[in-house]
């Protein structure tokens, strides 16, 4: 399965990279590489849960995990597994602007914090503040709107461009 930016909604976080998009599924368990990556042959709702399951030794590590789109949009590699257990490929479709701006204010809630940024309207809520020398955030803009917080910084970056 392969999904842009605009399928966001059909993944439920977090994700795990995936070093292929090599998998076949074979008796209910996934595979990468003779490696298996889920047994669906496991009571649960979440890959995590039958992974802790399974009587195989032989589980694909998965090291790294992804709690947003930001998060898929940074890595290099498109090969992806969502908490589900459904394997997909993100294909970068669209280029958007990064752009910086001045961090405002944060205003730190109980379980996240508000994110204002200087020249934008609306605020960003975020589940933890930056380390305090961060004083610049850059965005993402969709249709030159701001959209997706996608980085702290220290300085202020020349505004660029990324294949979301």
């Amino acid at each position: 399965m392969t999904y842009t930016y605009k399928d966001v909604l059909r993944v439920t976080f977090p994700v795990f990279q995936l070093p292929s998009d090599n998998w076949s599924c074979s008796d209910g368990l996934l595979f990468i590489e003779n490696q298996i990556v889920d047994d669906r042959n496991m009571r649960g709702d979440s890959l995590g849960i039958r992974r802790l399951q399974t009587p195989h030794k032989n589980l694909l590590p998965l090291k790294k995990s992804l709690l947003n789109l930001t998060g898929i949009i940074k890595q290099n590699t498109p090969t992806f597994i969502d908490s589900n257990g459904f394997p997909f490929i993100y294909e970068k479709t669209r280029w958007c602007k990064l752009k910086y701006y001045k961090i405002q204010k944060i205003e730190k809630k109980g379980i996240a914090s508000i994110l204002w940024l200087h020249g934008v309207t609306a605020h960003h809520i975020i589940p933890r503040p930056p380390h305090g020398e961060m004083k610049w955030a850059g965005m993402i803009h969709y249709n030159n709107d701001p959209w997706l917080l996608y980085e702290y910084a220290e300085i202020k970056f020349r505004d660029s461009r990324r294949k979301i």
